[in-house]
């Protein structure tokens, strides 16, 4: 197989994408980013070992992550219903269509519809396309049987150390994140990628690189940036926003002023005022203020000349 990402994927009849144990948001990201895109034209599946939280929720396509490894077959499980009570179970085909039945024993009520449990095994994926990590300890599904002879693709931020006995390819280079890293790749494929995709990768990135403030952010990741924005990607920074009711009125732009209420005009009675022959009290209210009757100078307000002298 060529080593490039592009005749992989063309090579490839159906691919895995598999997520490292207990993902970062920019590595689902990534993968979401990848699956979106696949699916177009691949039997494609993504599949996680950790369960997703609640912070991967923003993610278009987040819904379609598995927790069950493989879609190859096809397990119908009846649930707290004995098999002892199963007289035999039968099958035909009417109108093309494939019809199983299940025959409980007499007097045995037959399972209900909330028993029936579907669930699939075996992985059918001849490309197995991991990201992240750093070494198989992260990948515990890779060294299970069912993917014994599936090529290994890894993209990432740096190299990944796996065992001697599986040989892989690598599409990892330094960047701001794994979501970078698809992007490029994909760019590089010529292929195009719409909305959802350009929304998960530019998250990926923008989560990755904490707001584009991380050291790793270069010039190529601000044209990659560039590219999911025109696709129509949307940003949705994780960044806290400016709450209104912590800052002082007009401090954040775009808000205005509060008229407030202007305080009202105080009358103020009459001042009493009491003389005697050397000062005056002027009493408003319970405050009492003694003025000094004594005249100012004489030549205080009439026009001064001062002239300069010499300094020895």
């Amino acid at each position: 197989m060529e080593n490039s990402f592009k005749n992989v994927i063309d090579q490839s009849r159906t691919l895995l994408v598999l997520l490292p144990l207990k993902p970062t948001f920019d590595q689902v990201a990534a993968g979401l980013g990848l699956y979106l895109i696949l699916r177009d034209s691949k039997d494609t599946q993504i599949y996680s070992p950790s369960p997703m939280t609640v912070e991967f929720n923003r993610l278009i396509g987040v819904n379609r992550i598995t927790q069950e490894l493989g879609n190859k077959n096809l397990i119908i499980r009846f649930v707290d219903y004995k098999a002892s009570d199963i007289e035999r179970v039968s099958y035909d085909i009417e109108n093309s269509q494939f019809r199983l039945t299940v025959i409980p024993k007499q007097k045995i009520s037959p399972p209900s519809k909330e028993q029936v449990e579907l669930n699939y095994s075996g992985v059918s994926a001849d490309t197995v396309i991991i990201l992240g990590g750093e070494n198989e300890e992260h990948f515990p599904s890779i060294s299970t049987k069912e993917l014994v002879g599936a090529n290994i693709v890894h993209i990432g931020t740096q190299d990944i150390r796996l065992s001697s006995s599986k040989s892989y390819i690598s599409f990892s280079r330094p960047a701001s994140s794994v979501s970078e890293v698809v992007a490029s790749l994909m760019k590089e494929s010529s292929i195009k990628w719409d909305q959802d995709i350009a929304s998960n990768l530019l998250m990926g990135i923008e989560v990755a690189s904490n707001n584009f403030t991380d050291r790793s952010v270069s010039a190529d990741t601000f044209a990659i940036v560039s590219e999911l924005m025109r696709a129509g990607g949307e940003r949705m920074s994780v960044q806290s926003q400016a709450v209104s009711t912590n800052y002082p009125p007009g401090a954040i732009p775009g808000t205005q002023l509060k008229s407030q209420p202007q305080p009202q005009p105080q009358v103020i009675s009459q001042p009493q005022v009491n003389t005697n022959s050397n000062s005056q009290q002027t009493q408003v209210g319970d405050d009492t203020k003694e003025l000094d009757e004594e005249e100012p100078p004489k030549d205080w307000l009439s026009p001064k000349i001062y002239k300069g002298t010499s300094i020895s």
